[in-house]
């Protein structure tokens, strides 16, 4: 069975946003210059005014967050934020959210999760922010690889965050704001070829019917394969039309709808080279396989496009709608808006997993040919999801005074229920056996094995191999891959009322104290799903915690465009937080424990202390900040090899960030960060030897966040040398990131002993990025990126103990930008 014939359903799509794309690039680009600055109108040309609202020209700096919840300006809010703005997106041709978070320091960006849904998994100063992800204000559900064609810019909120978001956001949070109808007139369209058969195409249409109603459609369609890696694929379309009553208000009314649909053959990564049972004597870290020596002697050279999946198993969709309403009144000073949505994702995915700490790589035992390394076992991992929110949030912002002390507010009310079902892909569903790979068999690569392509050889893989999905691995009976029965699929819903309130007091011109406070009652329930033969009833498992958050800090104003500050702020974990949508460190738990008082909240606190100041004229902003995030009841295993909230973590850090214009020629963004963290306790682990039970430290105490680099750097810059012309450049530094750590252990005198150590990282790198644009006429430009300059051969992303995922390499996109 070919799972991936499904990758054509799509064409009429594909087909249809091709026709809307010629038509922009065929409508009359005739256009005069646009000399009007700092936002000003554009000139209007027979009733069509042109403008640079859907390519932004002003600059990459940002002067206040969207969300109504900010109650001040960047520069007197008392916390890290960087806001990413769509000139950058552009600039930098980036396709998706992992792309142009790569441009923020400070955020690491996680590998997959075997059995937990593929997706983005951003790690903010050291934190897991994959459920901490919002559009418009409102939270997003599910897990998803999030597109940029229909963003109009993304703020980065860094430090505990639950004040504002409510459950989670440890680390921070991610605000995607959409773009929505404007009063200008305005059609963009771009088209793009690269190396690796890169093509892409979006078209954003802006039309303002008249004074009051306003359309925009935003489309795109992207197909590619990946520089430097072999096989991979990844296809793509989406559509987001919205319509908005009331374009110059005080009174609106927008609706908007969100598809996307991927598909893709998923890449499987690199494996480790060594295992904590195969490492050599001395070896205390573990990368990516590259050049080495098996334990039986063979030289091995991995080539740089190895993949180790199967073309014609592997596979993984998505499908994301979000329908979107929103109503807005201003009463002159003070607005109330409300925004109701309903979001549904699903995913479904059989995903090859390299090795899977086999030691197959390196090799166990020498004498043996299947242990005697250079192999690698294709574990296949597998999942089929759907998640469904709906969601009401009403804001209530403006400006009050009470005894001539100004009060800049917003009041929020949250109610949402989101449920979520997750299942696998198996070989039968009636008895939901699992699919044969080879699980069962001891050693993986066995002779066997090989011959039913469950294994291949580390230095020269070949994912075309005939495959063929049998009912298990010992059965020549072939089987279908089909999703698993319904009542094996675990079943998770949350509901969400909460309340918060946010103030910046002015006290007087150089004084302004922040306060910020939010009330959740959030309560989770999870049904484990029921073995497939079972005729038992579900069991449900709930809880429901009361979550109390804030943020508080004193801003002082030496001049009106600087600020010195000091705050606090604190974010809530609780059990079942990310609705089984990540990979999650507080789970609830689907055993009797679940109904007892051990499961807890986990509660962070962040601290900062900063500088802010926007120079030239408020073109260009520059922060710098110190940090300290703790958690001290993270969830552990405790002596009795029970949960306990005694975990400990913190990380502290520098910050340095920089965004505007140094002249109105040549923009600037980036900024340094480094983290030093520490997993202060990790709990403990219980080692038996003869009989004999005893706990000690865990493997993690002492050890560095994973996720989380000491140093990373990036800076982005664009110089227009001449009216036309425009050449720019960016570079990222990351230092060496660690995945996991494991240990191996044994009794000696009554107490525990640490036989070995092994930690699995990436190893630090340099990435170099070039662009140029040249604009033709004010209608149409040319522009060219190169990423990753000089072709480095790099790892971006390290899992927690089997694989790493090679970064793509040099890739030049050439795109055409057509507007109207």
């Amino acid at each position: 069975m070919n799972l991936n014939d499904t990758r054509d359903r799509a064409s009429t799509s594909f087909l249809a946003l091709s026709c809307v794309g010629l038509f922009a690039t065929a409508a009359p680009a005739i256009a005069q210059s646009n000399d009007q600055q700092n936002g000003a109108e554009g000139q209007k040309l027979g009733g069509v005014v042109v403008t640079d609202t859907a390519i932004d020209e002003e600059g990459y700096k940002v002067d206040k967050a969207d969300s109504s919840k900010f109650t001040a300006p960047l520069v007197n809010t008392p916390r890290s934020v960087t806001v990413i703005p769509s000139q950058l997106i552009h600039d930098t041709a980036s396709a998706s959210l992992t792309e142009a978070l790569r441009t923020v320091p400070g955020i690491t960006l996680g590998a997959g999760e075997g059995g937990n849904p593929l997706g983005d998994r951003p790690f903010i100063r050291g934190f897991d922010s994959q459920a901490s992800t919002y559009l418009d204000g409102v939270r997003d559900i599910g897990a998803q690889s999030r597109e940029v064609f229909a963003v109009e810019q993304i703020e980065v909120v860094k430090g505990s965050d639950s004040s504002m978001g409510g459950r989670g956001s440890a680390g921070g949070s991610i605000n995607l704001v959409s773009k929505a109808p404007k009063a200008d007139r305005f059609i963009a369209a771009s088209g793009s070829l690269g190396n690796a058969d890169y093509k892409r195409a979006t078209i954003d249409i802006n039309q303002p019917i008249n004074d009051f109603v306003g359309v925009r459609l935003n489309a795109m369609w992207h197909d590619q394969d990946v520089a430097g890696r072999d096989a991979i694929w990844s296809k793509r379309w989406g559509v987001a039309p919205s319509l908005k009553l009331g374009l110059d208000g005080p009174t609106s009314l927008t609706i908007g709808y969100y598809h996307l649909h991927t598909e893709e053959l998923p890449d499987s990564g690199i494996p480790y080279l060594y295992t904590i049972g195969n490492a050599p004597a001395g070896v205390t870290e573990t990368g990516p396989a590259r050049d080495f020596t098996t334990i039986g002697g063979k030289e091995i050279s991995v080539p740089r496009g190895a993949y180790y999946g199967l073309k014609d198993r592997d596979f993984r969709d998505t499908n994301v709608d979000n329908f979107t309403i929103r109503a807005e009144h201003d009463f002159g000073g003070v607005t109330l808006r409300n925004t109701t949505r309903y979001g549904r994702s699903t995913q479904g995915y059989v995903w090859t997993q390299p090795d899977d700490q086999q030691g197959n790589v390196y090799g166990t035992n020498a004498a043996n040919a299947a242990t005697a390394g250079g192999l690698v076992w294709r574990r296949t991992n597998t999942r089929y999801s759907k998640t469904d929110g709906l969601l009401n949030q009403t804001d209530l912002s403006g400006e009050f005074s009470i005894g001539g002390i100004k009060n800049s507010f917003s009041a929020s009310l949250e109610f949402s229920q989101e449920k979520a079902a997750n299942g696998t892909y198996v070989s039968n569903a009636a008895t939901g056996a699992a699919i044969a790979s080879g699980s069962s068999v001891s050693p993986r690569c066995s002779t066997a094995m090989l011959a039913r392509y469950n294994c291949t050889t580390v230095d020269n893989p070949n994912p075309s191999d005939p495959w063929i999905s049998y009912a298990s691995d010992t059965s020549t009976v072939t089987a279908d891959i089909v999703r698993s029965a319904p009542k094996t699929w675990t079943l998770s819903k949350t509901t969400t009322q909460a309340a918060s309130f946010f103030d910046t007091i002015t006290i007087t011109d150089q004084l302004l104290i922040n306060l910020g406070g939010r009330f959740d009652r959030y309560k989770t329930s999870v049904s484990p799903g029921l073995v497939a033969t079972s005729t038992a009833n579900r069991a449900y498992y709930e809880r429901e915690d009361d979550l109390w958050n804030y943020q508080a800090g004193i801003i002082f104003k030496p001049t009106e465009n600087s600020s010195l500050y000091a705050s606090a702020s604190s974010s809530a974990t609780p059990p079942g937080a990310f609705l089984a949508n990540g990979s999650e460190g507080n789970a609830l738990n689907t055993t009797s424990q679940a109904l007892t008082d051990a499961l807890k909240v986990e509660k962070t606190k962040s601290y900062e202390i900063g500088a802010k100041a926007n120079l030239f004229g408020d073109a260009l902003s520059l922060t710098l900040a110190a940090f300290r995030t703790e958690t001290k009841n993270a969830r552990a295993t405790n002596d009795a090899g029970t949960v306990a909230y005694i975990g400990e973590r913190k990380i502290e850090g520098i910050e340095l960030g920089f965004n505007g214009n140094i002249t109105p020629e040549w923009n600037v963004f980036g900024g340094y960060t480094y983290m030093d963290s520490e997993i202060v306790d990790g709990g403990s682990t219980v080692t038996t030897v003869n009989g004999v039970s005893i706990a000690a430290p865990s493997v993690n105490t002492g050890k560095q966040f994973p996720n989380t680099p000491k140093h990373s750097l990036t800076a982005f810059t664009n110089y227009k040398i001449t009216p036309a012309f425009t050449i720019g450049g960016g570079a990222i530094y990351m230092a060496k990131v660690y995945g996991g750590y494991s240990d191996t252990r044994t009794i000696s005198n009554g107490a525990v002993v640490i036989t070995k150590e092994l930690a699995r990282m990436v190893p630090s790198y340099w990435r170099f990025d070039g662009n140029a644009s040249y604009a033709f006429s004010d209608a149409v430009s040319l522009q060219v990126n190169v990423n990753n300059v000089f072709n480095k051969r790099y790892y971006d992303k390290a899992y927690a103990a089997h694989y790493a995922n090679q970064a793509a390499g040099r890739t030049a996109i050439a795109t055409l930008n057509v507007k109207y």
